[in-house]
């Protein structure tokens, strides 16, 4: 009897180790190797002189000091796939990032590397897998401000697994399995992979800070999206609304082509001059213009909108308009008192700050910080969130850049203060219009988004 039970385990232990071999040969399938572990063979250096060198199976990049950004890069380009990695950082430096459907060309700031960049962030700001337009142009798309639960998902003083996702217009990250950004933008298909060794800040220790790589891997065929999640989406292609907006409750409040939906706020059509619709665009194009607004009227919400301005110009989102016979200040020029997200070209002298971009209009100042503000005439992205508890959020460019709780004692008394003060309950509507100005100068809207917040 024991005679036959040797050869029967010896023989199942061979089946089950050769069984385990073909499961992870077939889970690995369709994965290219980008680093062999070895050798730096594949990759090039770009832009600043760092250090790098291979060890232990892990691509080390060690800073020096005074040098600018510096890239080390698959000379192989790519345009939809699945990458995946493993990245370490010492505390001590600036950041690092892994770029993706990234160039470096002559004729585009003499070879300097720009594209996306998925950010590992050792400090406490917790931005890491949040995404980045490197290269002098267009700055931070997503931030984890946007998507709070997912700045706990990168460990310092450990090994952390990167994975982005490129299909089409679609850009996703995670990082650690947690889901960070979810980008919708048409800027760059293609382009290498990089790895990046981050220049100095004055205030930074000297150089010899090191970043870590491993398990550098690729998937360009056979491969489908991952589940939609519940993440927020920064959408930048004009009136498009994508899956993951759909799920989350987001609707097109304009179509991006006709006036549908829209009134002159004092009509009952929409304005026959003063608006016009081009470019994808809803534009205010006559000085004092007439106002517009929803036909119909919206509970708590988040509204998402893209606006430009040109230089001088002035305009502002209000919300929860009523009857405009009872919201009328006589001494306004028949303007709205409504509460308003102010939009204003903040270079015009004079301006209070709380009638600056991003205010409370009349009433309370933004907090917005410098990197939150675009260059005039570029696109911004404000977002306007109201609450069924009364909390207002007003945010720009991805920062939240100010909050108060309608009715409450601080907004009661800032309101006094203003010029809505003989107005009873002035802003505390439970439903309201949505109006867009035709202050002054040319204002541009599009891909306005709505997303009802109530239960009704």
């Amino acid at each position: 009897m024991i005679r036959l039970k040797i050869p029967v385990i010896f023989i199942t232990l061979i089946f089950i180790s050769f069984y385990l071999k073909v499961v992870a040969q077939s889970s690995d399938r369709g994965w290219q190797v980008l680093f062999n572990g070895k050798d730096m063979t594949g990759w090039r250096e770009l832009n600043g002189k760092h250090k790098w060198e291979v060890k232990d199976g892990m691509i080390v990049g060690t800073d020096v000091h005074d040098q600018p950004n510096g890239f080390l890069c698959t000379e192989k380009d790519y345009s939809d796939f699945i990458l995946e990695l493993e990245v370490s950082i010492d505390t001590l430096m600036n950041n690092s990032g892994v770029q993706f459907r990234s160039r470096s060309t002559a004729d585009y700031l003499n070879g300097r590397v720009h594209g996306y960049q998925m950010e590992v962030d050792p400090k406490p700001q917790r931005w890491s897998g949040s995404i980045y337009d490197e290269g002098g142009r267009r700055g931070w798309l997503y931030t984890t401000e946007l998507n709070v639960p997912g700045k706990t998902a990168f460990k310092n003083n450990q090994w952390n697994k990167y994975r982005i996702e490129c299909f089409g217009t679609t850009i996703r990250t995670w990082v650690n399995n947690i889901p960070i950004s979810h980008l919708i933008d048409a800027e760059s298909t293609k382009g290498f992979i990089g790895l990046q060794l981050h220049a100095n800040n004055p205030t930074d220790p000297p150089g010899g800070n090191q970043v870590r790589f491993r398990n550098i891997r690729i998937k360009t065929s056979d491969i489908k999206p991952s589940p939609l999640d519940d993440i927020y989406v920064v959408n930048t292609i004009p009136n498009d609304l994508s899956l993951q907006e759909k799920k989350t409750g987001y609707s097109l409040l304009w179509d991006g082509k006709t006036s549908i939906g829209w009134k002159d706020a004092y009509r009952t059509k929409f304005p026959d001059t003063s608006w016009v619709i081009k470019d994808s665009a809803l534009s205010v194009v006559r000085p004092a213009g007439r106002d517009i607004m929803t036909v119909k009227e919206f509970g708590p919400f988040e509204l998402k909108f893209d606006f430009r301005l040109t230089k001088g110009a002035n305009s502002g989102v209000k919300y929860f308009v009523g009857e405009l016979v009872e919201n009328k200040l006589p001494s306004s020029n028949n303007a709205v008192a409504a509460l308003e997200y102010q939009i204003v070209d903040d270079s015009v002298p004079g301006l209070a700050p709380n009638r600056t971009l991003g205010a409370l209009a009349d009433i309370q100042a933004s907090q917005k910080t410098r990197t939150a503000i675009k260059r005039t005439g570029e696109w911004n992205q404000g977002i306007i969130k109201v609450f069924p508890n009364n909390v207002v959020e007003y945010w720009l460019n991805g920062y939240k850049i100010l909050e108060f709780k309608r009715g409450s004692p601080e907004y009661l008394e800032l309101v006094s203060k203003s010029k809505y003060k003989d107005l009873k309950g002035f802003g505390m509507a439970k439903k309201g219009h949505i109006l867009l100005e035709g202050r002054g100068g040319i204002v541009s809207y599009r891909s306005i988004k709505i997303k009802k917040l109530d239960k009704n």
